[in-house]
């Protein structure tokens, strides 16, 4: 434990970045500012393979527990950068044709991939409670960046509202568990929580109270109400990143915060999660059958898609007879959380990528506006069809090996029905997904002109394509990475405060 700044190498080589990239703008001839995306992709692309090498194998913290840096904390920030190259390379057409301003989206753009960092890293509640404010303001901002576009200024308006009365709720939640504990660090808390024989009423109404903040955050039911709304407002790239990066930013932050401060409280929160994960993933499958417009069809999926993951979440442990906690499959649900994470991210920016290539072409997100894709633009076609398959769970896909992952730890932890219910769900979106196949291979369109793709964009969905591919027949690199930092967050000494949680 110490100060040592340099730990923080990775986070200022990307605040560094951003106000290069705002300072370049302003020397940057209009016609020229398109290689300000450029930058931005390649920037975080250095930073992603610093980071790898700098970073690997340490496990400290900074600042008194403030910061942790280690294998968990080092996943996620490679998922995150990853995700910010993807969304600097698919904003740049859509940057170029429709927004005013490139300089100030691409560094808001990486501000909120540093606020993202700092989550991953988090130790203690107020400091993942800012840092998630920095990546909410920035992605106010970005979804509302299309200021003359009406739904943009709406689906602005309702996620700011929405989003400070979570922000609330979660500081109300931190000062109950802080006037109760004395403590706001995750460790400390946990510590506390192991002597704790039943959280009182004040603690508990905290404890719902910082869980019903996070549960906005990744749109869980029945604090989705902003979602739909925003991914059709926001421009199509930050859409992407709303479904990728920012639910993967929180699920970060919640692996963290359940393992190393809740766990020993499992028996009264688990309930909790398992109702929202119901109704996160009934209404998100069943809702987005109904949809017509591209962008809230991938907004109920995403919702669906969370449900899933709040599922993993609440297996995190076994709970017996009595209210004994059983933890010898912890391990396992971690793994298969931070494993769906992964693939459905590469999934879904996948299918985002394509969306925004066909907006590029004809400014239409509806969903008849994919008729005849297959003729027109068959690669486009094949990625957004591989795409949809992976999101349904079908094989060879990253999606499939991903949901078997996650079912099965779900399944161990004595949820069966909960697996269930969730294979059953996929089968809904599976109908719902093929809805749009249905639309790019069967339907005919009036208008046969091929889109154009761009090669930058060709070869950034070919290695998406390629990714899905590989990740669901040969997952084993991914999975062991994914150890590592599941590892680095189940260490000795937390496995030794789970054991003394056993009551």
């Amino acid at each position: 434990m110490g100060n040592d700044f340099t730990l923080l190498w990775p986070e200022m080589m990307v605040a560094g970045l951003a106000f290069s990239v705002l300072a370049v703008n302003f020397i940057t001839p209009s016609d020229r500012k398109v290689l300000l995306g450029y930058l931005s992709a390649v920037g975080l692309a250095g930073t992603l393979v610093f980071t790898l090498f700098y970073s690997w194998g340490t496990d400290t913290t900074i600042y008194g527990g403030l910061l942790r840096v280690d294998d968990f904390s080092l996943f996620f920030k490679v998922v995150f950068l990853l995700a910010g190259v993807l969304v600097a390379l698919t904003s740049i057409e859509y940057v170029r044709r429709y927004l005013e301003h490139p300089g100030e989206y691409y560094g808001i753009l990486l501000l909120i991939v540093l606020a993202a960092m700092l989550i991953a890293s988090s130790g203690e509640l107020l400091t993942a409670y800012i840092s998630l404010e920095l990546l909410s303001f920035g992605l106010y901002v970005l979804v509302s960046v299309d200021r003359y576009n009406p739904k943009s200024n709406e689906a602005a308006t309702k996620y700011i509202l929405l989003g400070a009365l979570s922000s609330g709720f979660v500081l109300y939640g931190i000062s109950q568990v802080y006037g109760h504990l004395g403590t706001t660090h995750f460790q400390g808390i946990g510590e506390a929580l192991t002597i704790t024989d039943q959280l009182g009423p004040g603690l508990f109404i905290g404890i719902v109270m910082i869980i019903a903040g996070l549960g906005f955050r990744v749109a869980a039911v029945p604090f989705h109400m902003w979602a739909p709304d925003a991914y059709e407002g926001a421009p199509t790239p930050v859409a992407a990143y709303l479904a990728v990066g920012s639910s993967a930013t929180v699920f970060a932050l919640i692996l963290r915060f359940f393992v190393e401060a809740l766990v020993p409280t499992a028996a009264e929160w688990q309930p909790l999660i398992v109702g929202l994960a119901v109704m996160t993933m009934l209404l998100g499958n069943l809702v987005a059958i109904a949809q017509s417009n591209l962008k809230r069809l991938l907004a109920y999926s995403s919702i669906g898609h969370a449900g899933y993951l709040l599922m993993g979440v609440a297996a995190l442990v076994e709970v017996g007879d009595g209210g004994l906690l059983i933890f010898d499959r912890t391990h396992l649900a971690t793994n298969a959380v931070m494993f769906h994470i992964v693939a459905y991210s590469v999934t879904n920016m996948a299918a985002f990528f394509v969306v925004t290539t066909v907006y590029n072409a004809i400014e239409s997100e509806e969903l008849e506006g994919l008729a005849g894709l297959g003729s027109r633009a068959p690669g486009l076609a094949m990625v957004l069809t591989v795409a949809l398959f992976s999101l349904a769970g079908l094989p060879i896909f990253a999606g499939f090996i991903s949901k078997f992952y996650l079912f099965t730890a779900v399944a161990a932890q004595d949820l069966l029905w909960l697996a269930g219910l969730a294979i059953l769900m996929s089968l809904v979106s599976l109908y719902c997904y093929l809805r749009v196949v249905r639309q790019i291979y069967i339907q005919k369109t009036n208008d046969p002109v091929p889109i154009p793709v761009p090669r930058a964009t060709s070869g950034v969905m070919a290695l998406l394509l390629l990714g899905m591919v590989l990740i669901g027949i040969y997952p084993t690199p991914l999975m062991e990475f994914i150890q590592n930092a599941s590892d680095s967050l189940l260490s000795a000494e937390t496995i030794l405060r789970l054991g003394q949680s056993l009551r």
